[in-house]
């Protein structure tokens, strides 16, 4: 019972916010991309705080001197939509990977194209590859970090996908270091259960990466020192 009252807690108190941040944001695609980005940020860091304290989870984050200075590729396992709201806390611009569809969702589907994500249709095969790689490029080029999820769908807790090289080769094009991410995240907000669970939430960025080798090689050793993370974090409190 607590779980579901915790929960519900949660979607009021988000959907209460993103109503009101998605009047504030109207006029913002008229105003220059920064702005956009601060406005796309700010909802995301609110809503990370909303869900820490409704739920009772407390962030536990390793590694933030391991960013880089300049812009990154960042290679994080995915289990959870949290991801997107908490790495806006660690980057004041951030473009990421997601799916078209996305972009048709009321309110926040709306609003997503403000963060100039890089939207594919995963069914598209090669031409998506080719739009994250020409696309990152440019973001990357600008100094905006790119986040991929290499995994292309969500895991459960303790769990991790197989690896594709998408991320490694887009660095590898644009000449720029890649951020191992791992996180637990899916062990509170999970894709299997409306009802979130309280505990600690680790987020470890490991050392950059400099891409040096064939993709595949730095693919399965950023995702071997991912897994290696994993299983170091702990589950939920209840």
């Amino acid at each position: 019972m607590a779980r579901a009252l915790r929960s519900i807690l949660f979607y009021a108190s988000f959907t209460l916010w993103t109503l009101i941040w998605a009047l504030l944001l109207l006029p913002f695609p008229l105003l220059p991309q920064s702005w956009r980005y601060w406005g796309c940020g700010t909802w995301a860091r609110v809503a990370s705080y909303l869900f820490s304290w409704s739920i009772g989870v407390r962030y536990r984050v390793q590694g933030l001197e391991n960013i880089p200075a300049g812009p990154c590729v960042i290679l994080s396992n995915h289990q959870s939509s949290l991801e997107t709201l908490l790495l806006w806390r660690y980057f004041p611009r951030l473009s990421f990977v997601l799916k078209a569809e996305l972009l048709r969702f009321p309110i926040i589907g709306w609003y997503l194209p403000l963060g100039q994500p890089i939207a594919i249709n995963r069914q598209a095969g090669r031409q998506a590859l080719k739009q994250v790689l020409e696309e990152g490029e440019k973001r990357l080029r600008a100094g905006i970090p790119v986040l991929i999820f290499p995994e292309g769908t969500r895991q459960g807790c303790g769990e991790l996908g197989a690896f594709h090289q998408t991320g490694v080769a887009l660095a590898q094009r644009a000449g720029v270091p890649i951020t191992p991410l791992a996180l637990n995240s899916g062990c509170f907000w999970s894709r299997h259960d409306w009802r979130m669970r309280s505990g600690e939430l680790h987020l470890h960025f490991g050392p950059a990466d400099n891409g040096e080798g064939r993709s595949n090689q730095v693919t399965d050793r950023l995702r071997e020192w991912i897994a290696a993370e994993i299983r170091q974090m702990p589950a939920h409190d209840d």
